[in-house]
């Protein structure tokens, strides 16, 4: 193995450990998650974690990538919004790596919207490596269109 991947595997892990201990267990106690992920992908896993260490009850589902892009489409969400990601909670999409506060004001207020996104792999965000560098800007797809739904 060479030495820039065991770096970035240990950031992996050292980043992943700081988001689980921040954060109350009980933020989803009773929740379900259903996660659909490629096998490949090693930061979705931190982030089920993630969630779990919040008191969500979590289901991983490995699907490949076709069948992914095929549930991200049946759920309107825009090639421009995938993540690696996406997470079926209630009568909600999550893609990709949404902190804890989007999904809580999510399922609290429970908006007029089909899902939240934070679009990409943002470094920082729960379960990828490296730290925040600036605000992580949370969308909200609606009949409408989508709008910005929170930043974080």
């Amino acid at each position: 193995m060479n030495k820039t991947l065991v770096i970035t595997l240990l950031s992996a892990v050292i980043i992943g450990g700081a988001f689980l201990t921040s954060g109350s267990a009980k933020d989803f106690q009773g929740i379900h998650m259903d996660i659909y992920k490629s096998p490949s992908c090693g930061c979705c896993s931190y982030y089920a974690d993630y969630l779990k260490s919040r008191g969500a009850d979590v289901t991983i589902h490995m699907v490949d990538d076709s069948e992914l892009n095929a549930m991200k489409a049946k759920l309107g969400i825009p090639s421009s919004m995938y993540s690696c990601h996406t997470t079926i909670v209630v009568d909600y999409f999550i893609e990709g790596h949404v902190p804890k506060e989007a999904v809580i004001r999510l399922l609290n207020e429970k908006p007029s919207v089909t899902g939240i996104m934070l679009p990409g792999m943002p470094q920082g965000s729960p379960g990828m490596p490296g730290s925040k560098s600036g605000d992580f800007v949370v969308y909200g797809m609606h009949e409408g269109g989508i709008t910005e739904f929170m930043r974080i």
